[in-house]
């Protein structure tokens, strides 16, 4: 979503500088002077920086801090006993004191599983936000920062060294993920846990717990260049090239095969969509677990968290390997928190899209402010 509303605001700023050098914009079908070209060059980048900043924040907090949350969140279940009650009732049998102690039972005890914090946002950002402050919401945030400079660093370098084939940036992404492994684990666990009064940067895991992330991150990296090739393989078996070269040909072709062609077409768009969520879903669920079952036994995690993976994760300190397999870390990961998670990705598109669409509709609004009847087309 993101990617298509920056495409969009790329051509439309593109095509209203095109205008203003040309000093016309079109109105009714004639070509009259643009009156404040500045004034709303001005006021559409203010536009499109703010939103972008908008859109970038609830990708932050509600993409990565309350999605990692609602992905390693273990409800939690209260206790509650009973003690059994003699009958008042008139017809109830008359019972001696011997056998009244020897009919006594034990308390009934009935567990009550608690709501997930992480089952609304609004609940999640309350929660943090008394746990560590206003500025909860934008956790790890400085570690994000560095993480995506040295990506975006690494990247380029091992792109330039590979070459600069869509295969040879597929495999610098893929190693770049897993060089900077350590970066994204501690990133992982500033956001999942209490405030700590160490900086970031000497949180780092130990480089042993780096190792055991290594297979995880790989795969993860692998599952997102999957959502490129596997369009493009796609796109390729069906030969749709020629259609996107030349839209004419589309034209020439029959009815039917007009309509097999927009079905190819379908079916390559659906294909990225499907990719993404068999395939980078569990794989970012499993990769966050993992990280997150190698939190440091010291710090305390923001919100409720299971170490032990429903006994399935030994501490080292006992013999175990303290953590989480692959498997184990999505099987853990229930139905129930799977589905509030999609909930929680559909909540954050549907902002997305709200927030794109009042953008595109302040900026038409400005135009018409400054400009009268004068509109972009």
């Amino acid at each position: 979503m993101s990617g298509i509303a920056h495409h969009l605001v790329k051509r439309g700023i593109e095509h209203t500088h095109d205008r203003y050098r040309t000093g016309t914009f079109a109105h009714d079908g004639d070509n009259k002077p643009f009156g404040h070209p500045h004034i709303v060059a001005a006021a559409l980048v203010i536009t499109a920086l703010l939103w972008f900043f908008a859109l970038s924040a609830v990708e932050y907090i509600y993409g990565n801090v309350v999605a990692t949350l609602t992905m390693i969140e273990t409800p939690t279940a209260t206790a509650f006993k009973v003690d059994p009650v003699e009958s008042d009732e008139a017809d109830a049998p008359l019972l001696s004191s011997d056998e009244k102690k020897s009919t006594t039972t034990e308390p009934d005890l009935f567990y009550v599983k608690t709501k997930p914090i992480t089952s609304k946002i609004r609940t999640t950002i309350r929660h943090i936000v008394a746990e560590a402050g206003p500025w909860a919401r934008f956790r790890g945030l400085q570690v994000a920062l560095a993480y995506h400079f040295i990506h975006h660093i690494l990247f380029q370098v091992l792109t330039a060294l590979f070459g600069g084939a869509i295969i040879s940036q597929s495999l610098a992404a893929v190693v770049t993920a897993v060089v900077l492994c350590r970066l994204q684990m501690l990133w992982t666990h500033v956001v999942i846990s209490t405030p700590s009064e160490k900086k970031w940067y000497r949180r780092f895991p130990t480089i042993d717990a780096g190792k055991k992330v290594i297979l995880p991150t790989a795969v993860w990296a692998l599952a997102e260049q999957a959502t490129i090739f596997v369009p493009i393989a796609l796109f390729v078996v069906f030969d749709l090239e020629g259609y996107f070269r030349n839209p004419a040909a589309f034209n020439e072709l029959s009815p039917m095969q007009q309509k097999s062609v927009m079905l190819a077409t379908f079916a390559v768009i659906m294909s990225g969509f499907a990719t993404a969520v068999l395939v980078v879903f569990p794989a970012n669920v499993t990769l966050k677990r993992v990280q997150a079952s190698l939190l440091p036994e010291e710090i305390d995690s923001i919100v409720p968290f299971d170490r032990t993976f429903g006994g399935k994760v030994q501490p080292q300190v006992v013999g175990g390997t303290g953590v989480v397999s692959m498997l184990d870390a999505w099987k853990t990961f229930d139905w129930s928190a799977r589905f509030r998670l999609i909930k929680l990705y559909a909540k954050i598109f549907a902002i997305q899209v709200s927030a794109t669409v009042f953008f595109i509709l302040f900026a038409v609004f400005q135009v018409r402010m400054i400009n009268g009847d004068y509109i972009l087309y």
